[in-house]
């Protein structure tokens, strides 16, 4: 295919990746560039954005009228009026720049792909790493009304019908049906799951697990992360199995501290590691000596149409794993022998870690092996960004 020139946006800071959805932007960049296309990204300041530019071979575009980021002040209101002031940035570059492409990904850009598409007549690819606005189901009811979360979740569902766009890729199968029934077809729409880069978690081949055992979570730690399931888990597990040590591998955000306080205060002998923030290529040193990795999420619309990174990096890594039964990753792993599911309760998820932590490593060791050479052939970041931009390419040549 002829090379493009294509406006990458995205509202979260390029690089290094934060966390969530933002290390996936950087392996598709780095593929659009490898098959010859002129990729201009339009994202928050970044530090050192001259050496991120050579590194990359991109060119990048700034936002810099107030810091935007996962940890920024104020971070769900600057999402409100960001698209419009991105939409902005994008149109002035454009009127030196011809673009034959915009790509977005996560659903604040694609309000900005959308809108631009019809300004400048090109081509528009949506990427959605989740459906954003519904996993503020479990958020409390003063933050979110449930009236206006529906509203905003019907908005982001409707984005790629609303601007007619050219294709669309998803993070899951559930994620690409609710486009579907807004109207989009399916014929363009590609899921592609979510991945992760296999150099940076290897498989542990003989895992030096830690005594006491160690129970792992990581993530960006927002309010669907940690409720009272997770709560509920850990009070079990510390009953039957005194001593377990919870490690928290990511920042310590306002959620995780007030969970904390918490069971301290209303469980016994509760023993806790914290890291802070953990680049993403140091994540696996934090697995490493785990015994189990876990999922709690709470039950919302955005959580059963995510696929969640974490599980996936537990499986690689070798990790047996506990999740709630999450839609998206249970079609996934349901036959897989290395993840548990459980219901949507707290007691019931303390359950299947408190099974793991019965199990000798030897009797789960063959299967470790073969759960994640099958995530390493289908979710590396490589393979999944090669089928991601062939699809991009498709509807862009069918479309133009």
């Amino acid at each position: 295919m002829p090379s493009l020139c294509i406006a990458f946006l995205t509202h979260e800071p390029f690089y290094p990746p934060s966390g969530g959805g933002s290390a996936e932007a950087v392996y598709l960049v780095e593929e659009m560039v490898r098959r010859g296309h002129d990729v201009h990204v339009f994202c928050p300041q970044i530090p050192d954005a001259e050496n991120v530019q050579a590194k990359f071979r991109i060119r990048l575009h700034p936002f810099t009228k107030w810091k935007m980021g996962r940890y920024a002040r104020l971070r769900n209101l600057k999402y409100v009026f960001y698209p419009m002031f991105l939409q902005r940035l994008v149109a002035g570059a454009a009127r030196e720049t011809k673009f034959d492409l915009i790509f977005s990904t996560h659903a604040i850009a694609a309000v900005t792909a959308g809108k631009l598409k019809k300004e400048l007549q090109i081509p528009a690819v949506m990427n959605f790493p989740d459906l954003l606005t519904g996993f503020m189901e479990t958020w409390p009811g003063h933050l979110a009304p449930r009236p206006l979360v529906e509203a905003l979740e019907r908005y982001e569902i409707s984005l790629p019908s609303r601007y007619g766009v050219d294709g669309v890729l998803t993070v899951s199968d559930a994620l690409a049906d609710y486009f579907v029934q807004r109207g989009f077809p399916r014929a363009k729409i590609l899921p592609i799951y979510y991945g992760y880069d296999a150099d940076k978690f290897p498989f542990r081949k003989q895992p030096q697990l830690k005594t006491p055992p160690v129970v792992v979570m990581h993530g960006s730690f927002d309010a669907h992360h940690l409720g009272d399931i997770a709560f509920g888990a850990m009070r079990r597990v510390q009953r039957e199995r005194p001593g377990t040590i919870f490690r928290f591998i990511g920042k310590q955000t306002e959620s995780l501290e007030k969970f904390l306080r918490r069971a301290r205060r209303e469980i016994p002998g509760f023993k806790c590691e914290t890291t802070g923030f953990v680049p993403y290529s140091e994540v696996a040193m934090q697995l490493a000596d785990a015994s189990v990795g876990i999922v709690p999420y709470e039950e919302s619309t955005g959580t059963h149409c995510a696929f969640v990174a974490k599980i996936v990096e537990y499986v690689a890594s070798g990790l047996p794993s506990v999740s709630t039964s999450l839609e998206s990753i249970r079609r996934y792993f349901k036959e897989d022998p290395m993840v548990k599911f459980s219901t949507f309760d707290g007691d019931d998820f303390g359950r299947n870690i408190a099974a793991w932590l019965d199990e000798p490593p030897n009797a789960w060791q063959s299967s470790a092996a073969s759960s994640s050479a099958r995530v390493q052939a289908e979710l590396d970041w490589r393979p999944l960004c090669r089928k991601a931009i062939d699809f991009m390419e498709r509807m862009t040549r069918s479309n133009k």
